[in-house]
């Protein structure tokens, strides 16, 4: 492939970074929906708290299967009308809205469990390709105004996803208790709505949206790389595995330490509290569903914090530089998890949450930032997908070995799950600020690392 130009992309409006956005705000809604709520449906199924990991695998299986290949697959993909990406977004997003739909109405644990398989494949066959979207799209001077533009969409639908089983209990008088193998009609319905959501907003980034035409060499190697087949694909995902930039690698060892503390608060939080901090037993006990509830409406605070704090983040981050910022985010979201086993009063629950809402808006923006200016332009899909490897592994490995953990060493205690994830998330933070190097001007040392990596494909 021949040696790309250095050039950047024309600066867009705010009103065109919001369009391109919009579409991640239905995205979450479907995210947050299942993290909130699948424990507690898999527990009302019939599930153990040490079987609950292991039944949140899809999540991290299919996100380090699909988004490696999507990432590929929408680097080389060009339609004249839909464009590179915009494809991925609306397949994935009419399927997985279709998941959401069928959800609530599992009889069997077996059924939820196949149903989040399919929620999750297709969810990251739409939100992959959003990631190489603002690197697409958006000039280095923008781009930590794009990814924070994702963040403020990401935590607008966290915090009304895991609002909705409260709202419908408490405004629309829904039930929050069901019989074993039942799902609460709070949950239900609020899945129905987050299938409204999560198809009516990415098809308003894809119908609001345009993308730049590849030229006409860069068509004619893509055709002439497609005619290699599916080996070729794969062997250039495993080249690009083994020669990530030097950025990109620190990175994403912050990230493979922050993420379980994130998964390990998805798994248990809201159970937790329903039992730890209310005092109920199981689904069928008013006590324990008020305190699920009011997990999911904590879980909606910080989604709200994270909305909040993106406002501000881009110039936090401008001012103290991206790895600064990101340490200090995540120190306050792991002392948010941390603290979570040291409330008696539930509205403490709040504070504990501002600190992981603040982290999140970070964890969703600035290790994207930090690492975007030294990535091939040509491979930004792929590098994105490798980047996924490093969010999903971590979780894997929770999956398959926490249950032991939580059986033998945690006696079933959500609340140390929750702690033990604040721990992780401190590693990350000291990571983050030992071993990322940062200049005043970086630029020109990127645009190196970029040229180095562009000449290295050739």
């Amino acid at each position: 492939m021949n040696l790309k130009p250095l050039t950047e992309n024309p600066k867009l409006s705010i009103a065109q970074i919001i369009n391109m956005s919009v579409g991640f705000f239905g995205i979450q809604f479907g995210w947050d929906l299942q993290r909130a709520n699948m424990g507690r449906i898999y527990e009302g199924l019939g599930a153990h708290p040490d079987q609950v990991p292991l039944l949140f695998l899809a999540a991290p299986l299919t996100g380090l299967l699909v988004q490696p290949i999507i990432g590929y697959l929408s680097d080389r993909t060009w339609h004249p009308r839909w464009g590179r990406r915009r494809p991925y977004f609306m397949i994935g997003a009419i399927i997985s809205s279709f998941a959401l739909i069928l959800m609530p109405n599992s009889s069997a644990l077996w059924m939820a469990a196949g149903l989040l398989w399919v929620l999750d494949v297709f969810g990251n066959v739409s939100m992959e390709p959003f990631r190489a979207f603002v690197t697409d799209k958006l000039p280095d001077s923008q781009v930590n105004r794009g990814f924070v533009m994702q963040s403020l969409m990401i935590g607008l639908g966290g915090s009304v996803a895991s609002a909705l089983p409260w709202l419908m209990n408490n405004v629309f008088h829904l039930s929050n208790t069901a019989q074993p193998g039942e799902v609460p009609h709070n949950v239900e319905y609020s899945f129905y709505i987050g299938a409204f959501f999560f198809l009516a907003s990415v098809m308003w980034t894809v119908f609001t949206t345009t993308e730049y035409p590849p030229s006409a060499a860069e068509l004619q190697a893509q055709q002439t790389e497609d005619k290699k087949g599916f080996a070729h694909g794969a062997r250039e995902i495993f080249d690009a595995l083994v020669n990530m930039p030097k950025r990109m690698q620190i990175v994403s060892l912050v990230q493979f330490f922050t993420w379980p503390g994130l998964f390990l608060m998805w798994f248990y939080y809201t159970t937790a509290v329903a039992v730890n901090v209310f005092g109920g037993t199981d689904a069928s006990d008013p006590v324990y569903a008020a305190g699920a509830d009011f997990g999911s409406l904590t879980l909606a605070y910080y989604s709200v914090i994270t909305f909040l704090f993106a406002l501000v983040l881009p110039a936090i981050a401008d001012a103290l530089g991206r790895k600064l910022t990101h340490s200090l985010c995540l120190l306050c979201g792991a002392l948010g998890l941390i603290s979570v086993a040291w409330v008696h009063d539930k509205n403490m629950l709040y504070l504990c949450m501002t600190g992981v809402g603040i982290a999140w808006a970070s964890i969703l923006s600035m290790p994207y930032a930090m690492m975007s200016g030294s990535l091939p332009k040509h491979k930004i899909g792929i590098y994105m997908g490798i980047f996924n490897f490093f969010i999903v592994l971590p979780e894997i490995i929770a999956s398959l070995g926490f249950g032991w953990l939580m059986r033998n060493v945690l006696n079933n205690d959500r609340l140390l799950a929750v702690q033990l994830g604040g721990v992780l998330m401190v590693l990350a933070a000291i990571i983050c600020f030992v071993f990322i190097k940062e200049s005043k001007n970086s630029k020109p040392a990127l645009a190196k690392e970029l040229e180095i990596e562009e000449r290295r494909s050739v």
